[in-house]
């Protein structure tokens, strides 16, 4: 192998560890934050792309420090993986990943104070959860939607006043990332059915809030809807099957279709406060962040 096809394979790997496809659904945490707030993005941009890259850092750098603290246990049960395969080293990708989590909390300080705090809360959450707490069944789950409740929040702090008044938004991503997160225990090794039937509470939790959100702002109660519907379309059928069946093949495809499903997600709640032209607009992620699932790991 030559110099030129190691340096690309190389590179190629260090990409796998930051998987695209979830960074695109941290996109859109941003964008219906920003929509919550009311900003208008589009007289003023700049504050916006720097919370799109601040969200690329954080989350990405969480995902590549899952792998570092997992190089161990990936070596038996995922041996194709960046780091146990060799294509990464373990002290690259934790360079790697520290440079990245530097960069999201650095571009959020470029926001606001508020931002940048949230921003250092974000990443000390995805450490945490990295590190120790996603091996605990009741904390792995809470502690994986609080960084995207968090990251929720960080789209709102574009206006930092609006986050004392809008902190409670953040618990919809919390109780939907508890679900898939609460699922995804299984993933490997195939899952509880009891584990199932939880996860479908907390998500028919998150719809319910959803409706709620369109409900009290009346006159985009019908934008709402319709999103409702396909939210629970993508996700509900895999996530019935997974309960019933909690095999690893099931297990696996309910987790992908409820992290792709976040954009969905997303794009609802905006619904909720920005009308149906803004919700459309942030759905266009959903096919981006498709197609890069077919090119790397989404779980």
């Amino acid at each position: 192998m030559n110099t030129a096809t190691l340096k690309t394979n190389n590179l190629w790997a260090y990409l796998q560890l930051t998987r695209p496809a979830n960074i695109i659904t941290a996109w859109a945490d941003i964008l219906a934050g920003i929509a919550a707030s009311g900003f208008a993005v589009f007289d003023n941009p700049v504050p916006a792309v720097w919370l799109l890259l601040a969200t690329t850092g954080l989350y990405g750098g969480g995902v590549v420090f899952n792998d570092v603290f997992d190089a161990e246990l990936d070596g038996k049960e995922r041996p194709e993986r960046p780091i146990p395969s060799g294509r990464s080293s373990l002290s690259g990708a934790t360079f790697f990943g520290s440079a990245l989590l530097i960069i999201g909390v650095l571009a959020a300080a470029q926001v606001s104070l508020l931002s940048f705090s949230i921003a250092c809360g974000v990443a000390a959450s995805a450490l945490l959860y990295d590190a120790y707490a996603k091996h605990h069944t009741f904390f792995g789950p809470l502690n994986m939607g609080v960084c995207r409740g968090g990251n929720l929040l960080l789209g709102v702090s574009i206006l930092s006043p609006m986050v004392g008044e809008s902190w409670y938004l953040a618990l919809i991503p919390i109780v939907y990332i508890a679900a898939i997160t609460a699922i995804s225990q299984g993933e490997v090794h195939g899952g509880k059915r009891s584990t199932g039937i939880v996860a479908l509470v907390l998500m028919g939790a998150v719809f319910a809030g959803l409706l709620g959100l369109g409900w009290l702002n009346k006159s985009y109660f019908l934008a709402v809807l319709p999103f409702v519907i396909l939210l629970s379309w993508r996700v509900l059928v895999p996530f019935v099957r997974a309960a019933n069946q909690p095999s690893a093949e099931n297990i696996r495809t309910a987790v992908r279709s409820g992290v792709l499903s976040l954009i969905v997600l997303d794009a609802t709640l905006s619904c909720a406060f920005a009308g149906l032209p803004y919700g459309l607009l942030l759905l266009i992620l959903l096919p981006l962040s498709m197609m890069l699932a077919k090119m790397f790991s989404v779980t």
